[in-house]
């Protein structure tokens, strides 16, 4: 049986679990603006017929990761060019949320399925891991630092937690920690989409998760698991909020079936933060999640309002930060 959250200060601390993550915003998220993407740069990136994007990871380098909800595949872009190919064919169940590690190792969300590391450079499956044996479950974003992955259920009132050993050592399938949400976090059995995208607050020292199907953004204490909702003001709900993206203060909320990105700066402490723009675009067609390179930011068009077939197109499409 996996641990539960009261054995997770003895893997990694609070906060050395999550100080660890402001590593993850690598020096080209944040880069200055002499150094941004030209304006040449595409700003829409054709994707597979039918591969069906719903996750996206950006590292250092000029390249963005996506998976395929259909068969798990995952492509790699280049951002210079546009141009791309699949790294890793997939074991034909979905590919959801993902994040890129600094040794070229991608941790993916796989729904039903828990969750696997792929090596980017081999397209190889480097392990698998069953997240839980509760049912139902949808493994469907993760935040990754370099103690620890973590991982949202958007079935489960849980968050999974892969604690990495001294260089990054992968855990057995028997180390997972499960963290049981509780506090403000009330969730109604069945299958409505409950915690979704997953960040760090600024300070580092709590996680945020959108709670997509009653609009809430929670800030959550890990070692206990107790959630308190962070107060946006005036903001409208967070309905049908997906991926984070935490970039210093500023949080940048993907709110899919709207088009929209909605742009906060946090508190330091991530209890509260001020709504301050929206950001949309006409090529914006249902974006589930968001990765930066430079200046801009990256999203895939999920299309989750258009039957998929084969032959339906998808794109990314990136705008200005």
């Amino acid at each position: 049986m996996a641990p539960t959250h009261g054995s997770f200060a003895r893997h990694v601390s609070r906060r050395g679990l999550l100080a660890a993550g402001a590593a993850t915003v690598s020096a080209a998220l944040v880069a200055s603006p002499a150094a941004a993407s030209p304006k040449t740069l595409p700003t829409l990136i054709p994707l597979p017929n039918g591969f069906r994007p719903e996750g996206i990871a950006t590292g250092a380098g000029p390249y963005a990761y996506l998976g395929s909800l259909g068969n798990g595949s995952i492509y790699r872009a280049d951002l210079r060019t546009g141009g791309g190919e699949i790294i890793s064919t997939g074991p034909g169940t979905p590919s959801v949320g993902l994040k890129l590690d600094g040794q070229g190792r991608l941790f993916v969300a796989a729904r039903a399925q828990g969750a696997r590391v792929v090596d980017i450079r081999t397209g190889a499956v480097l392990a698998s891991y069953a997240l839980t044996t509760a049912t139902p479950t949808f493994a469907n974003d993760v935040f990754l630092t370099r103690r620890a992955a973590v991982f949202t259920d958007s079935f489960q009132p849980a968050l999974y937690v892969l604690p990495l050993g001294r260089g990054g050592a992968l855990p057995g399938a028997g180390d997972v920690v499960r963290i049981t949400l509780s506090g403000d976090w009330s969730q109604v059995p069945g299958e409505v989409v409950h915690a979704n995208g997953i960040t760090a607050t600024p300070d580092g020292k709590a996680l945020l998760v959108v709670q997509s199907g009653v609009g809430a953004l929670h800030r959550v204490d890990p070692r206990t698991g107790v959630t308190r909702l962070v107060g946006l003001g005036d903001a409208a709900p967070l309905t049908n909020g997906d991926g984070l993206l935490l970039i210093g203060r500023t949080l940048y909320v993907v709110q899919n079936r709207q088009n929209a990105i909605d742009v906060f700066t946090l508190s330091q402490d991530g209890s509260s933060g001020v709504f301050r723009r929206r950001i949309t675009d006409p090529d914006f067609d249902v974006p589930s999640t968001v990765a930066a390179y430079r200046n801009r930011l990256y999203l895939p068009n999920a299309r989750f309002t258009t039957t998929p077939t084969p032959e339906t197109t998808y794109a990314v499409v990136a705008v200005e930060r």
